[in-house]
C-alpha cells in the first residue's frame, strides 16, 4: 500500500492547529480536502438540473447496501458501493425508457431502497446499532485504503469535468439541444449517474445519510449567488465546499463545540449561503 504518512504530516503543518496532532483528524483533513471538491462540482450539475432528489434516493441506497454487506459477510464498502452504482444506473436506464417523469422513477426507487434496508435492518438488532454511524456520518475513522480510493475517484471526476463540463450544461437546457449538437447524451448520463452515485456514497462516511443532500446542493447554491457564469459557479462551489469543510472538521473538534463533524460542515456551508444572499439584498435595496 502507498505510504500517505508525507500527506498527512503536511496537512499537520498546514494547518497547525492543537487538533491536528492527532493523526485520525489529519486523516479526516485530507479526505475532506478530496471529498469536498468532488461534492462541489457534481453539486453544480444537480442543482442545474434538479436532480438533489436523486443524491437523497442514492444516500439511502447507501444505507440498505451496508446492511446487505453486514448480513452476508462481505466488507460492507463493496457491499455499499456496488449497491449505490447499481440503483443509480437503474433509475437512469428506467428514467429514459418509461413515460413517467424522472421525479417519480426516483420516488420509486426511492421508497423501494428505504423498506428494503429497514427490513434488513430490522432482523437483526446488531445491524441497526451498526446503522447509527452511517446516519451521522464519522468522517474521524476513515483510514489510508478509502482516502487512495478518493484520489482515484477525484481524479476520475475531474477529468469528466474538464471533458464533459459544458455538454453536460447542453444537457442541463435540453437533451435534445444536446443531442443536435452531436452529444453522446445517453454516455454522458450514464457516467454522470455512475460519478454521482460514487460521490453520494463516500459522502455518507464524512457526513451521514441525513446530510449527504446538504453536502451537494448547499455550496452550489452559494455559488450560483456569487457567480456571474457557468464556469465562475463551479468555481465559487469549489471554494465554498472546501473551505466549509476544513471550518467544520476543526471547528467540530473544539471543546466548545464538541458536535458530529459532518453538522459542522454544512452549517458552515449555510452560513456561505447566508453571505451569498447579502449582495442580492443589497442591490434589491438600493433598487428600492
Amino acid at each position: 500500500m502507498i505510504d500517505l504518512t508525507w500527506l498527512f504530516d503536511l496537512a499537520a503543518r498546514l494547518l497547525p492547529f492543537e487538533v491536528m496532532q492527532a493523526r485520525f483528524m489529519q486523516q479526516a483533513l485530507v479526505a475532506l480536502v478530496l471529498l469536498a471538491p468532488m461534492c462541489a462540482a457534481m453539486g453544480v450539475q444537480v442543482v442545474n438540473f434538479r436532480m438533489a432528489f436523486f443524491s437523497d434516493a442514492i444516500s439511502h441506497t447507501a444505507f440498505a447496501g451496508v446492511a446487505v454487506g453486514m448480513l452476508a459477510g462481505v466488507d460492507y464498502r463493496l457491499s455499499m458501493v456496488v449497491f449505490g452504482v447499481a440503483v443509480g444506473l437503474g433509475i437512469m436506464a428506467l428514467g429514459r425508457r418509461l413515460a413517467l417523469s424522472f421525479d417519480t422513477v426516483i420516488g420509486v426507487f426511492f421508497a423501494a431502497v428505504i423498506a428494503f434496508g429497514l427490513a434488513i435492518v430490522s432482523r437483526n438488532r446488531h445491524v441497526a446499532r451498526s446503522m447509527q454511524a452511517f446516519l451521522y456520518g464519522d468522517i474521524l475513522t476513515i483510514g489510508s485504503d478509502e482516502i487512495l480510493l478518493l484520489m482515484g475517484l477525484l481524479v476520475a471526476l475531474m477529468v469528466f469535468q474538464a471533458v464533459g463540463y459544458n455538454r453536460m450544461l447542453y444537457l442541463g437546457v435540453s437533451p435534445r439541444l444536446a443531442s443536435a449538437h452531436r452529444i453522446r447524451v445517453r454516455a454522458y448520463q450514464y457516467v454522470f449517474a455512475a460519478l454521482l452515485s460514487l460521490v453520494v456514497i463516500f459522502s455518507v462516511w464524512a457526513v451521514g445519510v441525513l446530510l449527504v443532500t446538504a453536502m451537494l446542493v448547499v455550496p452550489a447554491a452559494a455559488a450560483r449567488n456569487f457567480a456571474h457564469s457557468a464556469a465562475g459557479m463551479f468555481w465559487w462551489a469549489l471554494v465554498v465546499g472546501t473551505t466549509s469543510a476544513v471550518a467544520g472538521l476543526i471547528l467540530s473538534a473544539q471543546p466548545w463545540a464538541n458536535c458530529a463533524s459532518g453538522a459542522a460542515i454544512v452549517l458552515c456551508a449555510s452560513a456561505w449561503f447566508v453571505v451569498s444572499l447579502l449582495p442580492a439584498i443589497l442591490q434589491r435595496r438600493r433598487a428600492d
